[in-house]
């Protein structure tokens, strides 16, 4: 036997899918995430999945820990090294305000706080040639507070490393000899680019996750090691690709978006097979709602982004997450209600999982309104508590004066508004009209919300994905193994050749298969994409603009100015364009089949029973639907409520439902609003 396993850990469950490649079946399950130690829920989830561990042949996962480790602010400390001089630039950051009309606005906070922050002896120019030798000596201060406090992590950004690394390597050597086992991270291998703040802002984060990231991945390599598992572990990163596990403890930096990605990418494989090119993904779980886009068949990707106000550089797949879950807690502020970000989380979790939670969340409301069956929760592992999530609701509903029904159809409303504001940020804000694309829903809450959120934006049809719940994980299994490489590359576009840019091209791509060499590809296995960020003369801000395989200068141009027209509204031909950097993505083929659904080899009737669930007010006699007993072909109107192991999905009256030949519902609506 042979499995490909993926596995993604959600804030309140952890997901696995698992491809039986002997037999060309997939089956999924879930677990609850055990946020104190990540490892053991995904060890104890694999163990009631995968038959036999020592038959994976591949594995791949997901993983929040980094990024938890950011927001809840719970990294390490992190010193900070910069050239003689610049001790402040981390400090100062931008002059730009992110909220302009914000009295008391005030920079978000620094990771590193500016008594952290220590200058060492050298000094490069801006070509990389050597103006003042490294010293040494210079690193003392430095290896004093780190043993005299017991640091963990240090970050190191010189001037114009990225042009020539050589001091950066040369003060990893000493801090490293004299203090074995601290983690240093050097700012020329986690962001090869120009502007000091932002390559010194992202090699702080990267060291401010790395001791909770390496640990964690080390705790999980040792035990699967330890259950027989030979396979190498893989990690989904943010752009889109995955590493080796290896590669993401010396830059865990590049998996802090890794599980929402994973969805993303599933989104894209999906939008190949089912020939939908634009496509609007959501992603809702118990903790957090992801949006991403995907525009002709391909997930959105930017060269840079901020979490919480800090710049990171770095290729990743653009992904929108507020906080809005199944775990969401309605709560009361000056008379008025309030649905989320606070999260039940895993512990105690919604009040009907029986864990001890008292407080009213999302999941209680759908219970309440019979869109749940509190008896085939997860497939029937898990039994819901409808008493305890009647209570909690009406311990708040009385304090607005609504009734418990009104109360529970109230809170839905206001985490639907909530979400659908998060959608309308991603695409009306940026210019993109939604109605052109088709809603793509999927988490374990994503399809009992979709329909209500596809009319806000006016979106005519919703499409859940086979086994919605797990689809994150199962999109972790369609995508390639991906590194990339960038050369800062600042010249005019007028005074080129085509040979300049192709030459260093030839050399990035020389650098890439290196790096997929190293994690056993063959080059057989090895594509590339490559592309160049360019702008007009005089902007501070590129544009990320793709470079066929025979450099035509001509073309490129000609390809700025429209990619300039897409995301700001206007372009310039005749105004002069310059390069900033040269860019290319390596890939190594692993991805498997994108076809998991098979149809139920038995013609069983999908009707399993009829119940009272309430929408707008009317508690209506719903069908009951069980999803694996679905042929394609199959339709039914609303209202209805599909179950299946992994989530729910509810149509509301007015709708239709259909399956597809991939086993794919697609929702439309026939008349008036949800």
């Amino acid at each position: 036997m042979s499995y490909r396993v993926a596995m993604d850990i959600g804030g309140t469950f952890t997901d696995f899918v698992v491809i039986d490649e002997d037999e060309q079946s997939t089956s999924t399950g879930k677990t609850s995430t055990t946020p104190a130690s990540p490892e053991q829920g995904v060890l104890e989830g694999i163990a009631q999945v995968v038959p036999e561990l020592p038959a994976i042949s591949f594995i791949v996962h997901g993983t929040t820990v980094g990024l938890n480790a950011f927001l809840e602010r719970k990294g390490t400390r992190v010193l900070l090294v910069m050239t003689a001089g610049l001790r402040d630039a981390y400090s100062i950051a931008r002059h730009d305000r992110k909220e302009l009309y914000t009295l008391r606005y005030r920079k978000p906070e620094r990771l590193v706080p500016r008594r952290d922050v220590y200058e060492v002896g050298e000094r490069l120019r801006w070509d990389g040639s050597v103006d003042t030798a490294f010293d040494e000596s210079s690193l003392g201060p430095v290896i004093a507070a780190v043993k005299a406090n017991g640091i963990e992590a240090v970050a190191v950004c010189l001037l114009h490393a990225y042009v020539n690394p050589e001091h950066e390597l040369e003060a990893r050597e000493v801090l490293q000899r004299e203090c074995p086992g601290l983690s240093v991270t050097l700012s020329h291998e986690i962001a090869r680019e120009w502007r000091e703040y932002e390559r010194a802002s992202t090699a702080v984060l990267n060291a401010y996750v790395a001791p909770r990231v390496e640990g964690y991945l080390r705790n999980l390599e040792n035990e699967l090691t330890a259950r027989g598992v030979q396979a190498t572990l893989h990690v989904m990163q943010s752009n889109g690709g995955i590493t080796t596990a290896a590669k993401a403890r010396r830059q865990p930096v590049q998996t802090l978006l890794s599980g929402p990605v994973g969805g993303t990418i599933g989104g894209a494989a999906l939008s190949r097979a089912i020939d939908r090119p634009n496509l609007l993904c959501i992603d809702m779980g118990g903790t957090s709602f992801d949006l991403s886009l995907i525009v002709d068949g391909r997930p959105t990707v930017s060269t840079e982004t901020d979490l919480e106000g800090l710049p990171i550089l770095m290729p990743l797949v653009d992904i929108h997450t507020i906080g809005a879950g199944g775990g969401s807690l309605a709560w009361l502020e000056a008379g008025g209600l309030r649905v989320g970000p606070q999260s039940a989380g895993a512990m105690p979790g919604p009040a009907c999982y029986g864990r001890g939670g008292t407080e009213p969340t999302v999941t209680d409301a759908n219970l309440f309104l019979g869109r749940l069956d509190p008896d085939f929760f997860l497939g029937g592992r898990m039994r819901l508590d409808e008493a305890a999530a009647a209570r909690a609701l009406h311990s708040v509903a009385g304090g607005i004066g609504l009734d418990d029904s009104a109360f529970a159809e109230g809170m839905l409303a206001i985490v639907n508004a909530n979400m659908a504001d998060a959608m309308r940020t991603i695409t009306v804000r940026q210019g993109i009209d939604p109605r052109g694309f088709s809603l793509v829903a999927f988490g374990g809450a994503g399809p009992m919300h979709a329909m209500w959120l596809a009319h806000e934006l006016e979106i005519r049809e919703v499409i859940v994905p086979w086994s919605p719940g797990t689809f994150s994980a199962w999109g972790m299994l369609q995508t390639d193994i991906r590194h990339d490489v960038v050369r800062s590359f600042y010249r005019p576009l007028a005074e080129l050749e085509g040979r300049a840019v192709a030459e260093v091209l030839v050399e990035l791509q020389s650098e890439a298969a290196d790096l997929l060499a190293s994690e056993g590809i063959v080059a057989g296995d090895h594509y590339f994409a490559r592309s160049a960020d360019m702008r007009y003369v005089g902007q501070e801000y590129t544009v990320n603009v793709p470079i066929g395989g025979d450099v035509d200068l001509t073309t490129v141009g000609e390809s700025f100015h429209d990619a300039h027209r897409v995301r700001y509204g206007h372009s310039t031909p005749g105004a002069p364009v310059e390069f900033v950097n040269l860019r290319l993505a390596g890939f190594g083929r692993i991805a498997g089949d994108a076809a998991p659904f098979r149809a139920p080899s038995e013609e069983l009737d999908p009707v399993a029973g009829r119940r009272r669930a309430t929408f707008a007010g009317a508690a209506l006699d719903t069908a009951v639907l069980h999803r694996d007993r679905l042929r394609p072909g199959a339709e039914f109107a609303g209202p209805l409520v599909i179950e299946e192991q992994s989530s729910t999905t509810v149509v509301p009256p007015g709708h239709t439902m259909s399956v597809d030949a991939l086993g794919n519902l697609l929702i439309t609506t026939t008349k008036g609003r949800a």
